[in-house]
């Protein structure tokens, strides 16, 4: 179900905060009940990508320090998902750098997919970057339930964050992977510069596109990327997202990810007022 379209969207954009929140929290209440979803990821490749998505720590392109290695064995994922489980997560996600999968790691995640649901009961998901259908159809065939593939922003300011490929490239693997018959996860990064029209419009997209699940992430600038001096966002602005992205997604998971901690510190509470419902737990990237 879509909520309110770009003008609605942009009216409730204009109201107070407590009277936005407070219709963020009854559209959740409505669409959602109370319940608290959780996940967790694992980075399963690490570093040496070619991209250059301006907050990434793992572009080669940046001296960022981050660990470079490659594709973890089965035994180390098998052990993180169980950990993932007892913390209470119930999905575990492999997440690794690059623009995509090659056919090997493709076929290794495909190994590791079937083992997290065999061995550890847990429902698996991915994040490996721009793939085609038969790699997303060979996950599925594995056992993987959704994939997962951030947009990041808005079409009009993402050729302000990334260059190396296009916005359209990631529309694209958001649509193969619903034609393979797997949920979506899509989301995105805010703080990066971008506006406040610029996320409404990320909204808008992600309705239309209906993804499965919304992972909100507020950036955390990484000494060494081109936006290490960015300013973090003020509670009173994460919060007005929160909202936005419920009364856009009204049935969906909103989940709060990467630097809900730096940005809300002891207000994190507060997100779920404004309409979240989900959250990623243990560490990210």
């Amino acid at each position: 179900m879509n909520g309110p379209g770009r003008p609605a969207l942009a009216e409730w954009a204009r109201r107070p905060l407590r009277e936005l929140m407070e219709a963020a929290l009854e559209a959740k209440l409505r669409h959602r009940g109370d319940r608290l979803g959780c996940c967790a990821i694992l980075n399963v490749r690490s570093g040496a990508c070619g991209e250059d998505c301006a907050f990434c720590a793992q572009s080669a392109r940046y001296r960022t320090g981050a660990p470079v290695y490659p594709f973890k064995d089965l035994d180390e994922i098998l052990r993180a998902a169980e950990r993932a489980r007892a913390a209470g997560a119930e999905r575990f996600s492999l997440v690794a750098s690059g623009r995509g999968a090659s056919p090997r790691e493709v076929d290794l995640a495909a190994v590791a997919v079937r083992a997290i649901r065999e061995r550890v009961g847990i429902q698996a998901c991915a994040s490996l970057g721009i793939l085609d259908g038969p790699a997303l159809a060979a996950l599925r065939d594995a056992g993987l339930s959704r994939y997962h593939h951030n947009l990041e922003t808005s079409e009009g300011f993402f050729p302000r964050i990334v260059t190396t490929h296009t916005y359209a490239e990631r529309v694209a693997t958001v649509r193969a992977a619903r034609r393979a018959g797997l949920e979506v996860c899509a989301g995105g990064v805010f703080g990066l510069g971008e506006t406040l029209e610029d996320r409404m419009d990320l909204a808008v997209e992600l309705a239309g596109l209906q993804v499965d699940s919304v992972p909100l992430n507020f950036l955390v600038p990484i000494a060494g990327t081109p936006l290490e001096g960015r300013p973090p966002l003020s509670v009173v602005e994460v919060l007005r997202t929160v909202a936005l992205f419920r009364l856009a997604l009204p049935d969906r998971p909103i989940r709060i990810c990467g630097g809900r901690e730096q940005v809300l510190g002891g207000l994190q509470g507060l997100a779920y007022w404004a309409g979240a419902d989900a959250l990623m737990v243990g560490g990210y990237l």
